[in-house]
């Protein structure tokens, strides 16, 4: 009787893991998938550095006035964190509309993100290095 018992107990805990499985592949969207979300990073320098006056590193201004910025000093005096999102209405400008499909929209805006980082604090956009069959011979 005791083994009964355990198997229909291991059993039962199979199946309550198998339906929170489930159900956590039919969740809906959330603030972490929206892709209105703000995308933040920390540039190393002041705000007033990052976005002077207002102006746009070279990989923000591809954006156009298609995303939301801000600029504002990074916890502990570590930087600035410069911040985008889309527009609340998702009204992003046609250009931009094609960078933004897919399974995760935001993902170009990331990586805008990262180049103006590597652009303000190194002075380029880093590369990876080129394969051996891409170098000169």
């Amino acid at each position: 009787m005791g083994r009964l018992r355990r198997l229909t107990g291991g059993g039962l805990a199979v199946a309550v893991a198998g339906a929170l499985v489930h159900r956590h592949r039919r969740r809906p969207a959330t603030a972490a998938t929206d892709p209105r979300r703000w995308q933040v990073v920390t540039v190393a320098g002041r705000p007033e550095e990052v976005l002077p006056r207002g102006r746009r590193p070279e990989p923000l201004r591809r954006l156009g006035g298609g995303v939301e910025l801000s600029a504002r000093p990074a916890p502990g005096g570590r930087g600035t964190e410069l911040a985008a999102r889309l527009p609340a209405g998702g009204a992003a400008l046609p250009g931009l509309a094609a960078h933004l499909v897919g399974d995760d929209p935001g993902r170009f805006l990331r990586q805008v993100l990262r180049e103006t980082k590597q652009l303000v604090e190194t002075g380029e956009v880093l590369r990876a290095d080129r394969s051996r069959l891409d170098r000169p011979g």
